[in-house]
């Protein structure tokens, strides 16, 4: 096999596995409720738990009205405190979202089914101007 023929022949493969990298399907998204929707639900009183894992500190400065604080650093010594089944849904919800990441695993490897991601957390209610506690 000649030097040219073999050098095509690995562009020829780079680029096929390359393209069907990039084809495939994304990683299995958290499910997630945007602020406008929950704020309807608390509204209307049929919001389900909503969890804020951020730090008190953070909850006293302003959090989504209704909302149970549990640090996340607390949260699997605490979840016995989630007035909860394992069934209900739970909104998990931080500042910006990496701690309510963390959150959702935790409720998930405990077996709590129905953790959902707050759209763009406590950044995005506050410049939605929607009501805080």
């Amino acid at each position: 096999m000649n030097v040219r023929f073999a050098l095509r022949l690995l562009v020829l493969a780079t680029a096929t596995a390359f393209a069907a990298a990039c084809t495939q399907a994304p990683a299995t998204k958290r499910p997630t409720i945007t602020s406008a929707a929950l704020a309807e639900q608390i509204r209307s009183g049929k919001a389900p738990l909503i969890l804020d894992v951020r730090t008190p500190d953070e909850y006293r400065a302003g959090h989504v009205p209704g909302s149970v604080n549990i640090p996340i650093d607390e949260l699997p010594a605490r979840l016995a405190e989630l007035p909860i089944t394992k069934t209900d849904e739970v909104v998990v919800y931080c500042e910006r979202g990496g701690r309510a990441a963390t959150g959702e695993g935790i409720l998930a490897g405990a077996g709590y089914a129905h953790a959902v991601d707050l759209e763009n957390h406590m950044q995005g209610w506050r410049a939605s101007g929607l009501p805080v506690e």
